[in-house]
């Protein structure tokens, strides 16, 4: 599969981005735990430079552990503060505070030094689309019961998020980088729905996705197996009975079914790759 999708709005996101990354003190990265380093996006490491950075682990919910454990320690060796959490069950999004306090001691310290009181950390939360940029900001914004909107004195269309009297989250759209250079970095991007499934042949993705499954997840194999007594997609439309005039089974539904239901954790907590 050749994957290829860079939407124009893309451009405009970074050039923000450079131009924000000066207002913040550190960097919220979100990335898929099922697919850490595929989901993350290098222009980041460039736009970032020596800010303070927090990866956060979203969707552990479907990822694997003993893997999920595996990058938090990868990451934490490489200088950054890790947070495993899922944004779509609230898993771990309380612990988000105060490691970010704790990952920027030395700047609060150093306020109270100079007698600065009242100014807030501000943290820009970054991502590639559909990591859970938003969910993980309404789920800071809901259980502190904050307003999100625009803040004055800021260039118009930026919307901040306060958490606590200490506490400003920069929200940015999605940024996916232009090419991709890695073939199976791209797949796994396809795999999580990172990629808009209309610039790709979703009957193509769904048997990469099965074999890829049969090389590297046995468990979800199994797991495939068992859910739909069947392991190609021509089995899974005649178990679903998914017919089509003639009683054809409807492979693009059966590929759509797969897919979905994989991305929804219904072949159970499956990580893509390791460190």
């Amino acid at each position: 599969m050749n994957i290829q999708w860079y939407p124009g709005h893309m451009t405009k996101t970074r050039r923000m981005m450079e131009a924000d990354i000066k207002l913040v003190d550190a960097v919220a990265e979100l990335v898929d735990a099922r697919c850490p380093e595929a989901s993350r996006n290098p222009i980041l490491d460039e736009l970032i430079g020596g800010k303070a950075r927090i990866i956060i682990l979203n969707k552990s919910d479907y990822a694997n552990n003993d893997i999920t454990a595996q990058w938090k320690k990868h990451y934490e060796e490489r200088g950054a503060a890790v947070l495993i959490c899922d944004c779509r069950s609230g898993k771990g999004v309380n612990y988000f505070v105060p490691l970010l306090k704790k990952k920027l001691s030395e700047i609060l310290e150093r306020r109270i030094a100079k007698g600065i009181k009242g100014q807030a950390l501000r943290v820009m939360v970054a991502g590639i689309p559909n990591v859970g940029k938003s969910s993980f900001i309404n789920r800071m914004a809901n259980s502190r019961k904050t307003k999100v909107g625009d803040k004055p004195g800021i260039t118009r269309g930026k919307q901040w998020v306060t958490i606590d009297k200490q506490i400003e989250l920069l929200d940015t759209p999605g940024i996916l980088w232009h090419k991709f250079d890695d073939p199976e970095a791209a797949k796994k991007l396809a795999f999580t729905g990172a990629v808009k499934d209309e610039v790709m042949d979703i009957v193509t993705l769904a048997d990469e996705l099965i074999l890829f499954l049969q090389e590297h997840c046995p468990g979800a194999l199994n797991a495939l197996q068992e859910r739909y007594n069947a392991v190609t997609l021509e089995g899974i439309a005649i178990g679903r009975k998914m017919l089509i005039t003639g009683g054809q089974p409807d492979i693009e539904r059966a590929a759509n079914t797969l897919l979905d239901e994989f991305r929804g954790g219904k072949l159970g907590k499956v990580s893509l790759e390791k460190p």
